[in-house]
């Protein structure tokens, strides 16, 4: 195994264990913190049938977005859809035989790169436009999105640019490798690659520690997930569980 075929194994073993753990502790401390008050947004939904479709509406279509203003939503969610496209289509490195369903997509995926790149540059935009935005803005946003544009851009440079192709069998084989489903070969050291494959491991490493978080944090959200019935059913959770454990009748 060559040097450089080694660093980045062992770069992705690392950034894996910190995804995974840094994934697992955080959702641990979201589901542990205690939401003890009725704080749910309204109008909401007074079942918790109705619940689970709000929050199907707000990961697939955001909609709490979409109303509160509808240029963030079309970067946004011109994003993610993207992304979760993306995403899918890199399946492919990861199975053998490649699955149907992921064959199917890669048109898909491949061209959802372009609308992955337009959604994040209409949200650096608008944090560099917008004045009450810029306030706001920490650099730790603009180089999340700029973190994000450099993996587009250089994916998005290795499959429509000849100058950059790689090979993508000697890919594959690496990552089967890392998962044990054959023999390490050498990862090809093509710059844009080894660029690409180093920026997602930071955004791996940094994932669990960053705002990005937001994509598990919104299912622990009390506003999203609380069922609108606090005249007809008592709220107890946290504090107030500990009053009506120690409270004494009077």
């Amino acid at each position: 195994m060559s040097a450089l075929t080694a660093t980045y194994a062992g770069l992705f073993y690392f950034a894996t264990v910190v995804l995974l753990f840094g994934l697992i502790y955080k959702i641990s401390v979201y589901a542990r913190t205690p939401a003890p008050l009725k704080i749910v947004t309204t109008p909401a939904p007074v079942t918790r049938q109705g619940v689970v479709w709000r929050m199907l509406k707000e990961v697939t279509v955001f909609e709490s977005l979409f109303k509160s203003n509808k240029w963030i939503w079309l970067f946004g969610w011109m994003f993610h859809i993207a992304l979760a496209l993306v995403l899918f289509r890199h399946l492919r490195y990861f199975t053998e035989p490649v699955w149907t369903v992921v064959a199917l997509a890669q048109p898909f995926g491949k061209y959802a790169a372009w609308a992955m790149l337009a959604g994040l540059l209409g949200l650096l935009g608008r944090r560099i436009v917008v004045d009450r935005v810029r306030y706001i803005s920490a650099p730790s946003d603009y180089l999340m999105l700029l973190l994000l544009l450099g993996i587009g851009a250089s994916g998005a440079a290795m499959k429509f640019t000849d100058t950059y192709h790689t090979d993508i069998v000697a890919l594959k084989s690496f990552f089967m490798a890392m998962m044990g489903r054959a023999e390490f070969g050498a990862l090809p050291n093509d710059i844009m690659l080894l660029i690409h494959l180093a920026l997602v491991a930071v955004l791996m490493i940094i994932f669990p520690m960053s705002k990005l978080l937001h994509a598990p944090g919104v299912f622990f959200s009390p506003t999203r997930n609380q069922v609108d019935n606090p005249r007809e059913k008592r709220h107890v959770d946290g504090w107030t569980a500990d009053d009506s454990a120690t409270s004494k009748p009077v």
